[in-house]
């Protein structure tokens, strides 16, 4: 068993936090599709999940494919329009 941890030898530098900050809108999107997918998970044992958890779900699925399209163009200097 481990008892101790490994040092951090360094903090995020500005290109670190720059990084996590344009993805951000990424990662927000896939949250909020896990959170629907839970949220289905969950229906499964009081009924099942309804119509709007599906439409939740679908329309999460959409921001992450948009999310990931922006981040993609603002990224690749060959899709920058």
């Amino acid at each position: 068993m481990r008892t101790h941890l490994a040092p951090v030898t360094a903090e995020p530098t500005a290109a670190d936090l720059a990084a996590i900050d344009s993805e951000w809108p990424l990662i927000a999107a896939e949250l909020d599709v896990l959170d629907a997918e839970i949220t289905l998970l969950y229906a499964e044992d009081h009924g099942g999940p309804s119509p709007l958890d599906w439409r939740r779900l679908r329309r999460a699925e959409a921001r992450v494919t948009r999310a990931a399209t922006d981040l993609t163009a603002r990224t690749d200097p060959r899709r920058a329009a």
